[in-house]
Parts: structure tokens; sequence; C-alpha cells
């Protein structure tokens, strides 16, 4: 009996390319061999107000350290980006930063090398439109050359216990605005 080879699903050549380290031209020069963290970082808003809250949970070995905010006349997206990027500029030195992200958006960017796209086109979409959030894109390539990151990306409000801790916090976050 003669077996053929299984193609793999989408489902698991996606977690195969968020095991890979992202593209080059988003990392770091050098290998970083510093510590491992892990990042959950999310991001919740209120699009008809534009309030908005973000959070992270980095995590390295037994220590925590958990980091919130609010912005108004904000975005989901801006967020999800506010999150990781408030995360790896808390780290004191280079680490090995595993990001924990239900964001496809954030996730893509960095391992589908939309980011390097973006910057080819001078910050313009495939579309011609220019980039949305390029500040906070371009803080967070300057910290990704930094931290050798990698992307594991989770399904929201489906049970695992880190995002649904952060996306706890980042909507209490985006609710102090509205109790102003």
């Amino acid at each position: 009996m003669t077996r053929r080879a299984q193609t793999p699903s989408r489902k698991q050549a996606d977690a195969a390319r968020d095991r890979l380290p992202i593209p080059a031209g988003i990392q770091p020069a050098q290998p970083v061999s510093g510590q491992v963290v892990h990042l959950y970082s999310d991001g919740a808003c209120d699009t008809a107000r534009g309030h908005g809250g973000w959070a992270t949970i980095l995590r390295a070995g037994e220590r925590e350290l958990v980091l919130s905010g609010h912005e108004e006349g904000t975005t989901n997206n801006r967020m999800e980006l506010r999150g990781l990027l408030e995360g790896l500029k808390s780290l004191k030195r280079p680490c090995q930063v595993k990001v924990i992200t239900d964001s496809q958006y954030l996730r893509k960017a960095f391992t589908d090398g939309w980011i390097l796209k973006w910057q080819r086109n001078g910050w313009k979409t495939a579309g011609g439109d220019p980039v949305k959030n390029q500040d906070l894109w371009e803080e967070l390539i300057a910290q990704a050359r930094t931290h050798a990151l990698t992307f594991l990306w989770v399904k929201g409000h489906a049970g695992h216990g880190e995002n649904e801790r952060v996306d706890q916090l980042a909507v209490t976050e985006r609710k102090k605005l509205r109790d102003r």
C-alpha cells in the first residue's frame, strides 16, 4: 500500500512560519542570546468614541511585569501595536521575545514581511494608500532590531489564560476614558 504525502493545512503552515525568525531587515544584525521573555499583548477600542486601551504581560521565568494604558482618538489596531511596543520598550537589554497575540494584523506584518514591503513602497500599501500607524510601525521596527522576535497567534476569546487577561486589562483601560 502506497501512502501519499499529506499537504500541510493552512493552520499547520501558519504555525510553522511563526516558529521561524522574522525576515532580515527587521531583526537584529547580530544573534541575540539574551533571556527568553514571553510577551502577551492586546488592544481594545470603542471605535465610535475612539477610546482605546492596551495591555501587555511580560513573563521571564517566575518574574512577571504587567503594563497597561489608554488613549483617546485611536483605533483597535493602534492599541494592538501599542501593547507590543510598550512591552518591548520596557526591556532593559536585548532578549529573545516570544510574542503571543490574537492580532493577525500585527503578526502578519512581521511574519509575512508586510513591513519590508511597506518600507520599499515608501510606506504605501499594495493599493497605493498610505500605511496606517506608520509612526508605531517605525518604533516597532527599531525594537525588532534590538530583540529577537518570534510570533505565536492565538485565537481571541478562546480561553487562552494570558490572552484573556490582557484583553480584560485593555478593556478596563478603555473604559477608564468612558468614565471621565
